[in-house]
């Protein structure tokens, strides 16, 4: 048994994630500022993690095992938590993003389509970090939120008060209604409602993983593995937009109408001009297994479905 933290984790993989741990046997603490419960049996915790002073209050004299970081988005929040658990744990997981490796958002690697991006694209020891901008700015921050987490990575990877990892997510999927992100349903309810889907013209295809399956990939990074560093997240099988229609329009019974727009403009979530689809090799060679995305993609199709407001005659 071993005594894990975990801030945010009240609501989607989060939720799961603490779920699964007290099935592990697990003691589990949540921190939040008190705007939703955790699942029954955990600790909690109420405190605003922005508040350096509040967050050491309200963690007292506790120490963990690990720390799971949900809702880490700058620079600024991770040298709060950098400082607030130096001494109070022996690892840290902070929850990341495939979106640190898009090319339309810093100067990276290039690689040729169809190459899975490697976490040594964005090396986190390296990276500048500039707690001096506006981070505070929700503004700012919505714009800048690759650079955020990318950041936020760098202070933890540059700190040495305990082992640092980050899982770097894909797109993440399922889940019907708890799906708060409603890129899914975009698509469902354009298909159910015969609605044209912007699509660039010379899409490209990214990467995509179910919620519980990346809650168990937090379990396992923060209980069972001592692996450090950045480990990509993602089911095995990228798929591009019409590969994604096609799965909805199986679901649905009704055809896919789309149009098409040139690159660099607005486009459907999903329809992606730029290459950065992400490889997991890397969690597979340290013992990981992912399912494929077909397998589960169907279901989530599904339950996103059923969220979608029937069309009117």
């Amino acid at each position: 048994m071993k005594r894990i933290c975990v801030i945010g984790g009240s609501r989607y993989f989060g939720k799961v994630l603490v779920q699964r741990l007290q099935a592990a046997g697990h003691r589990v603490t949540v921190i939040n500022r008190g705007s939703a419960p955790p699942p029954e049996g955990a600790e909690h915790l109420v405190a605003d993690r922005d508040d350096e002073a509040a967050l050491t209050g309200a963690l007292g004299s506790r120490t963990f095992d690990a720390v799971v970081d949900q809702v880490c988005y700058t620079p600024v929040q991770a040298a709060i938590a950098a400082r607030a658990f130096s001494g109070r744990t022996r690892r840290y997981v902070m929850t990341s993003t495939i979106e640190v490796y898009d090319p339309a958002t810093a100067a990276l690697p290039v690689l040729p389509p169809g190459t899975p991006v490697p976490e040594g694209a964005v090396d986190p020891v390296g990276w500048l970090v500039r707690a001096d901008l506006p981070w505070h700015d929700a503004a700012y921050l919505q714009a800048h939120y690759a650079e955020g987490k990318r950041q936020a990575e760098a202070v933890f990877a540059q700190h040495h008060g305990f082992a640092f990892a980050t899982v770097r997510s894909a797109h993440v999927l399922g889940g019907g209604a708890a799906e708060f992100t409603g890129r899914l349903v975009h698509y469902t309810e354009r298909i159910a409602h015969g609605t044209p889907i912007t699509v660039h013209s010379a899409v490209l295809p990214t990467v995509f993983i179910h919620y519980e399956e990346l809650a168990e990939l937090l379990l396992w990074a923060a209980t069972l593995t001592d692996a450090t560093g950045p480990v990509n997240a993602c089911s095995d099988g990228p798929l591009d937009v019409y590969g994604l229609g096609r799965v909805i329009v199986a679901q649905a019974g009704r055809k896919a109408v789309y149009r098409s727009v040139a690159a660099g403009e607005s486009a459907s979530p999903f329809s992606f001009d730029r290459h950065y689809a992400m490889g997991n090799a890397r969690a597979k060679r340290l013992g990981f297994s992912f399912s494929r995305t077909t397998d589960w993609l169907p279901g989530a199709v599904t339950e996103a479905l059923a969220t979608t407001a029937a069309p009117t005659c």
